[in-house]
C-alpha cells in the first residue's frame, strides 16, 4: 500500500495546528513563575487523591485541545506501521478522493458519506477505520467505536484501530473500557508516550493502580514534559500508599507550576498519608492565606485540628469554611458543631450553633433542625443553663417529630431532674413504644421508679430492657434492685 500523498497530510497537519494554536493540554507546561515561595508557605511535599469525575472530564478536554495530540491523531489517517490491512487500488483511490475534504466538519461529513457508500464486508478494514476516525474527530465516540470494531474484526492485528478504539472509550468518559485496546496496541508495537499515558489513565480509573504506575512511568520516560502523566503517577503512588515517592513527585510538580492549587492539595493529602497532620494543616492555612482554599479544604483543616485536640482552631477553620458558602454549608457547619461537642468542646461548638442561628439555620431540612435543637439542648446542659431553657429546646424537637425517641428520653430526663415524675414517666412510656429506643426508655423509666422506691414495679421494666439489649451493667443494676425489692424480715 502506498502512503497517503504528503501534500494532503501536510495540509491536514497545518489545519490542525492552526485550529489548536490557542489550546492548552498535556504538552509542555508553562514555566513556573519566578517569584520565591512566601516564607509562610509549607515545605513542598504533596500527595494525590482519587480523581473525581470532574478531573477526568478536564483531562479529556485538555487532551483533545492539545495541538500535539491533534497532530498525532490526524496522523493516524496515514499508514504508520507494517501491521496494516491490505487495500486495493480502487479503495486507495477512494481514500485519496475523500482525504482533502477532512479539514472542516462539512467536509468530514461529505468524506464519511463517500466512504460509507464504499465500505462493506469485503472491503478493506482501512475504510472502516477511517470512518471511525471521522466520527471520533467529529465528537461521536460511540459511532467511532462501532467502526473501529468492524476494522478489528476484519484485521485483528490492526494496531492503529486498537489504539483509536481506546481513544474513543476515553473520549466517551469510559476510560476503564480502554484498558484492553491500549494494552493490545502496545503488544502490537505502539511505543509512544500518549498510548502509555492513556493506558495509565485507563488503568487508574479501573483501580488497577500497580499497572497504572508502570504505564505512567513509561509515558514519563517518553514524554517527560507532559504534566498529566506525572500527576497521574503521583495519584497512583498515593493509592498504593507509596507516600514518600508521591511527595517527591508532587514536590516537582509544585516547583514547575507553583500557582496550581491542585498540587498543594495533593501535597496536604500526602502529609496526612504520612501521618504528618500539622504539616497538612500548614498547607491548608497557606492556601487560605492566598485565597485558594475552598470550603472542603477548610473543613478538612478543621477535622485535622479536632484530631490534634485544638478545638478553638478547629472552630475557626469550620467558620471560615462556612463563610465560603456553597451548597450544604449549613449542614456542614452543623456536622462540625456535633464533632466538637462530641469531643467535649462545648464552648467552641456553641460558637458554631450561634453562627447557624444568626445565618442560615432555616436552610436545614427537618432532620437537620432537630439535630440542631438536640445539640443546643446538650450544650445548654453543659453550660448549666436553667432547666426551663433545656426543656423548651427538647419540647421543640418533640413538636417537630413526636416519634423522635431520643428526644422523648431527653425530655423525660429533664422532667425527672425538675422533679416532675409523672411527666417524665409519660415521655419514657412514649419512647418505649418505638422499637429502636425501647430498651433505653425502659431503663430510664425503671430508674425513675427506683428513685421513687418502687422497686418491684421497676423490675419488669429492667427485664424488658435486658431482653431487648443485653448489657452487663444493666444486669448488675437489676440484681441490686431485686435485693431492694425483697421483703425485709
Amino acid at each position: 500500500m502506498k502512503a497517503i500523498p504528503v501534500r494532503w497530510m501536510a495540509w491536514l497537519l497545518t489545519a490542525a495546528a492552526a485550529s489548536g494554536a490557542a489550546a492548552t493540554g498535556p504538552a509542555a507546561p508553562s514555566a513556573p513563575r519566578p517569584e520565591a515561595r512566601p516564607a509562610s508557605a509549607p515545605a513542598a511535599a504533596s500527595a494525590p487523591v482519587p480523581t473525581p469525575a470532574s478531573d477526568e472530564e478536564a483531562f479529556v478536554q485538555r487532551l483533545w485541545r492539545n495541538p500535539t495530540f491533534q497532530r498525532e491523531f490526524l496522523g493516524t489517517y496515514g499508514a504508520r506501521s507494517d501491521l496494516e490491512p491490505p487495500i486495493s487500488p480502487e479503495e486507495k483511490a477512494i481514500l485519496e478522493q475523500a482525504m482533502p475534504s477532512m479539514g472542516t466538519p462539512r467536509g468530514r461529513d461529505k468524506a464519511r458519506q463517500l466512504l460509507e457508500r464504499t465500505a462493506g464486508p469485503e472491503r478493506s478494514a482501512v475504510l472502516d477505520f477511517t470512518i471511525g476516525n471521522i466520527h471520533l474527530q467529529g465528537g461521536q465516540p460511540d459511532r467511532a467505536i462501532i467502526w473501529y470494531r468492524r476494522a478489528i474484526g476484519k484485521f485483528p492485528a490492526f494496531l492503529r484501530a486498537h489504539k483509536n478504539l481506546g481513544l474513543a472509550h476515553v473520549r466517551r468518559n469510559a476510560p476503564a473500557e480502554a484498558v484492553e485496546p491500549f494494552t493490545r496496541a502496545i503488544s502490537l508495537g505502539a511505543a509512544d508516550g500518549v498510548t502509555y499515558g492513556l493506558l495509565g489513565f485507563a488503568c487508574a480509573q479501573a483501580e488497577q493502580f500497580a499497572s497504572a504506575e508502570s504505564a505512567y512511568r513509561q509515558a514519563i520516560l517518553l514524554q517527560p514534559q507532559v504534566v498529566d502523566w506525572q500527576l497521574g503517577l503521583a495519584r497512583c503512588l498515593f493509592r498504593l500508599r507509596k507516600f514518600e515517592e508521591a511527595v517527591a513527585l508532587c514536590d516537582d510538580l509544585i516547583r514547575r507550576e507553583p500557582t496550581r492549587t491542585e498540587y498543594w492539595v495533593l501535597q496536604a493529602n500526602a502529609c496526612l498519608g504520612q501521618k504528618l497532620p500539622l504539616k497538612a494543616a500548614e498547607i491548608f492555612e497557606y492556601l487560605d492565606l492566598i485565597g485558594q482554599a475552598g470550603p472542603e479544604h477548610l473543613n478538612t483543616l478543621g477535622d485535622v485540628y479536632v484530631n490534634e485536640r485544638l478545638p478553638d482552631m478547629a472552630a475557626d477553620a469550620y467558620l471560615r469554611a462556612h463563610a465560603r458558602g456553597g451548597a450544604g454549608a449549613a449542614a456542614r457547619l452543623l456536622r462540625a458543631a456535633e464533632v466538637l461537642a462530641a469531643r467535649g468542646a462545648a464552648a467552641d461548638a456553641g460558637r458554631l450553633t450561634e453562627r447557624l442561628r444568626a445565618g442560615d439555620a432555616e436552610s436545614l431540612d427537618d432532620a437537620g433542625r432537630r439535630r440542631l435543637l438536640k445539640l443546643e439542648a446538650r450544650l445548654a446542659a453543659a453550660r448549666g443553663d436553667p432547666d426551663e431553657e433545656q426543656v423548651r429546646l427538647i419540647e421543640e424537637i418533640v413538636r417537630l417529630d413526636p416519634m423522635d425517641g431520643e428526644a422523648l428520653i431527653l425530655l423525660g430526663q429533664r422532667y425527672a431532674a425538675a422533679g416532675d415524675a409523672e411527666r417524665a414517666i409519660l415521655q419514657f412510656e412514649r419512647a418505649a413504644s418505638i422499637d429502636a429506643f425501647a430498651s433505653e426508655a425502659c431503663l430510664r423509666h425503671a430508674q425513675q421508679l427506683v428513685r421513687q422506691r418502687k422497686f418491684a414495679d421497676a423490675l419488669p421494666l429492667l427485664k424488658r430492657s435486658l431482653d431487648l439489649r443485653p448489657r452487663d451493667d444493666v444486669a448488675r443494676y437489676m440484681e441490686q434492685v431485686e435485693r431492694l425489692a425483697r421483703p425485709r424480715t
